[in-house]
């Protein structure tokens, strides 16, 4: 029996080159993503570290509403809740609060906050210089703890955005944090 036809080589090496191609676009489209919504202002994700608060004009002609809305992940026995779910401030201003945690079961867990703000083009503009998403959470059995936020709205914010909505989901990381309770079960 002789090998394939010419066409159906063709064909093979068409398929073959296809599917090559189609991993590699897949393989790529997470990085291409995350650089689209950085340059159109559209993820929602607020800056990973602390920002320093300069003096700055504080707009007083100007009111943002900030809403906070606080979940934990599916599973996780820890209540998160922020102390105040919506405040008017002024763009400029510096602005404390906090949100209040409370681990729930019988074991030492570490959580991780995970912020985004909405509508995601305000996200560029909502500046933490204290966050306790900044860090890993760790709670011993029934601690409760009072986990601090300073922010402030820039000034530049774009006229149209009067809300701004910031989000955080708890994420339970004990297995992966090194923390004692995770040692502990690896031993076993």
């Amino acid at each position: 029996m002789a090998g394939p036809k010419p066409s159906s080589r063709k064909l093979i090496l068409g398929l073959t080159l296809g599917s090559l191609a189609m991993f590699g676009f897949g393989f790529a489209l997470v990085p291409l993503y995350d650089v689209l919504c950085q340059q159109l202002g559209i993820n929602g994700k607020t800056n990973s570290t602390a920002v320093e608060y300069a003096d700055m004009q504080v707009d007083q002609q100007r009111t943002v509403q900030v809403e906070f809305l606080a979940r934990v992940e599916p599973g996780m026995p820890w209540s998160f809740d922020p102390k105040v779910k919506r405040m008017q401030i002024h763009p400029g201003e510096l602005v404390r609060t906090a949100f209040t945690v409370h681990n729930l079961s019988s074991r030492e867990i570490v959580g991780q906050a995970i912020p985004s703000v909405t509508p995601g083009q305000g996200a560029a503009y909502f500046n933490k210089t204290e966050c306790f998403c900044f860090n890993q959470q760790t709670l011993a059995a029934q601690q409760q703890a009072e986990l601090p936020l300073i922010f402030f709205v820039d000034p530049d914010l774009p006229e149209h955005i009067q809300t701004l909505t910031l989000s955080y989901t708890l994420y339970d990381i004990s297995a992966r944090s090194g923390s004692a309770v995770a040692k502990a079960g690896a031993a076993k």
